[in-house]
């Protein structure tokens, strides 16, 4: 005979995060997520911001053209 044991579970309880505080995490993501944004579309290949190389522009390659940046 097989015998089922329960173990006893801790009762779950949601976590509690002040307004100001969720505000400051959604406007520091955002922030960052707009800075990500420029990073990648701000080097457009042809004409380097960042001088004669392309390597930012070879590195971030595919994700420009599916956030849809022109690309050469």
């Amino acid at each position: 005979m097989s015998s089922m044991s329960s173990t006893p579970t801790a009762a779950r309880t949601p976590v509690v995060v002040s307004l100001p505080s969720a505000a400051m995490w959604l406007v520091g993501t955002a922030v960052l997520a707009v800075l990500a944004y420029y990073f990648i579309g701000v080097d457009q290949g042809m004409t380097s911001v960042f001088g004669n190389n392309t390597v930012i522009h070879e590195f971030v390659h595919d994700a420009r053209h599916f956030l849809g940046f022109p690309c050469h």
